[in-house]
């Protein structure tokens, strides 16, 4: 039967979500579990979309075709039990039959943290920024990046996808327990999107570019137009919505 699994993660010592060769992955730490409650037979783990090194999930959704003879909260107890301490089922359920966690999303959010202070307890999540910021300016900018735009600025190079279009929902910054925080939603983001627009952001903050300077960096579509890519490790996947 379908299984949707919804699951935290704190990426810091996986290579991404997604399986690959001679690297450890979140994906490949749930499905060899998985495989074993499975009675051995090989099970697949499909995601709701893929995040990079050092990137966490606070809200991530997977789907898996699955033999289990017994309820839910047993399921969800045998499995975290388990995993390891970086990964968490929050809940299991059966959806209908044809529940794809990464078609069936209508959206996406996602979250960066930035800390002003120097803080020994989240140097894993959250990004460590001195310089001053001018918030306003950089919440003048996010007003640009709304709506359906072509992002190959702020794409990784080379990726394998039919479009670099995505449509943006919201993106904002916000102040919260002493951190700065970028928020932005989507329908489908690209390899590194939201970091490097994070990356962009920032020179928005330190006045190195003007909030309209996004649109002349979104029409390039170039890559080098756009900032650098900030670190993963501030980067969380908030919430999924279907």
């Amino acid at each position: 039967m379908r299984l949707r699994i919804d699951l935290q993660y704190d990426g810091t010592a996986y290579k991404g979500w997604q399986i690959q060769p001679n690297d450890t992955t979140v994906q490949e730490t749930i499905q060899d579990v998985l495989t074993k409650l499975n009675g051995d037979v090989a099970v697949e783990l499909v995601g709701c979309g893929r995040t990079d090194t050092g990137v966490h999930a606070s809200h991530y959704v997977a789907h898996c075709d699955f033999i289990f003879e017994g309820d839910c909260d047993h399921l969800i107890w045998k499995m975290n039990n388990m995993l390891p301490k970086s990964i968490s089922i929050i809940d299991i359920s059966h959806p209908h039959p044809d529940f794809h966690a990464r078609f069936d999303a209508v959206s996406r959010t996602y979250r960066y943290f930035i800390s002003r202070k120097k803080n020994p307890f989240n140097t894993s999540y959250t990004y460590l920024y001195y310089t001053h910021l001018d918030v306003a300016l950089m919440n003048e900018a996010c007003t640009y990046l709304i709506g359906t735009h072509d992002f190959t600025s702020f794409s990784k190079l080379h990726t394998d996808v039919k479009t670099n279009n995505c449509e943006v929902f919201e993106a904002y910054w916000f102040e919260e327990n002493e951190m700065l925080v970028f928020q932005i939603s989507a329908n489908r983001f690209l390899r590194n999107m939201v970091r490097a627009i994070v990356g962009t952001l920032l020179l928005v903050g330190e006045k190195k570019i003007s909030p309209v300077d996004i649109n002349k960096i979104m029409d390039s579509k170039d890559r080098n137009e756009a900032g650098r890519s900030v670190p993963g490790a501030g980067l969380f996947l908030h919430k999924i919505e279907y």
